[in-house]
Parts: structure tokens; C-alpha cells; sequence
């Protein structure tokens, strides 16, 4: 039984495609608790996907983690870069739907250097065939770790962004600017 008084506070970013998601989340979960926060982790919610089409079974995912952010009083992203120079689509989706609600954001990041340096860094390598980028195409600039939108909506939270260098030889699972966050956190939902 949980103690009902306590934030609650969505947990999102990529590492629930980590193999060991589950451990990831229980630790950032346990760091939480510590601070006085119960952290929901998207892969809490136990759902019965068996049997299911996978349309249908993303659909009941989404439908899931919406219902669960809805119950959040705040957000702790991991903006950490995944699957190209930006943040984790679903995590960008995520982080707006927090704030849609009002409800505070926080993010970090264990990628150092800014946004705009990582895309020009990621234009001279061969880019995916279904990449849009381009010589030519405007490459946002704003000394921000992270596009505009993301970085503003966390500003406006109280917050900016926490950039660390990873750590660990596993970037996406370095907690350190995770740790930080939930420090402003704490202060922010005094």
C-alpha cells in the first residue's frame, strides 16, 4: 500500500527499452522514495498484451502510460540522446503531455554539448535513408541541450535542463542527473 500523500512522479525516457529495464526503474523508484516521491515507471503498469495485434497492443500502451501520467504530479525525463541526435520520440510526446496538463517537467541529459552541435556533428556521418536532414536545412541554434520546445517547457517549469557527462560506460542509465533533478524537484513542489 502506497502512502497517498506523496508526488508522484512520472518517470519517463528510453530506458524501458533497456534489457534490464525493470532494475533501472526500480532504482530511480527507489531514489524517489528516498526524497519523500513515489516514481512511476511505464513499465509498472501491468498490462496483458497476450493474443493482441500489435496495433492493438501499442494502443493499449499509450492508452496505459496517458492514464498513468494523468495521476503524476510532475515529470522526470530522461533526455538523454536515443536513436539519432534528439531525445527519445515518445519521451518528447510524453514530456508535452505533462505539459499540456500543467503539471511540472524536469529533464536531463548525459549527453554534453549542445543541440546544434550534435546535429552538425550527426550530418557528417551517413545519415538513415529516411532521414529528412539535410545541407541546406536550418539547424535550430539556440545553446540549448535540447530542442526549443522541450527546453522551454521545462524552463517554465522552474527547471532547466541537467547536463551530465555520463559516468558509466552505459550513458542511458547514468542516474546522476537524474539524482539532480529530483533535488530541484523537491524544491520546486515544497
Amino acid at each position: 500500500m502506497t502512502d497517498d500523500t506523496r508526488p508522484r512522479i512520472y518517470l519517463a525516457g528510453p530506458e524501458v527499452f533497456l534489457p534490464d529495464a525493470l532494475v533501472v526503474g526500480a532504482e530511480k523508484c527507489r531514489l524517489c522514495a528516498e526524497v519523500g516521491f513515489e516514481g512511476l515507471f511505464p513499465l509498472d503498469a501491468s498490462l496483458d498484451l497476450s493474443g493482441l495485434s500489435k496495433h492493438e497492443a501499442a494502443r493499449r500502451i499509450a492508452l496505459a502510460n496517458e492514464a498513468l501520467m494523468t495521476t503524476a504530479d510532475a515529470l522526470i525525463a530522461n533526455l538523454t540522446p536515443f536513436r539519432g541526435t534528439s531525445m527519445d520520440s515518445g519521451t518528447a510526446f510524453e514530456v508535452g503531455f505533462m505539459r499540456a496538463l500543467g503539471k511540472p517537467v524536469l529533464g536531463y541529459t548525459n549527453a554534453s554539448g549542445d543541440y546544434a552541435t550534435r546535429a552538425r556533428a550527426f550530418r557528417l556521418h551517413q545519415p538513415s535513408p529516411y532521414d529528412c536532414d539535410a545541407p541546406g536545412v536550418e539547424i535550430e541554434d539556440f545553446d540549448l541541450a535540447e530542442n526549443l520546445m522541450i527546453a522551454v517547457a521545462i524552463h517554465e517549469s522552474g527547471a532547466d535542463i541537467t547536463v551530465t557527462a555520463a559516468s558509466c560506460p552505459r550513458p542511458m542509465a547514468d542516474l546522476t542527473g537524474f539524482r539532480r533533478c529530483l533535488a530541484t524537484l523537491a524544491q520546486l513542489l515544497k
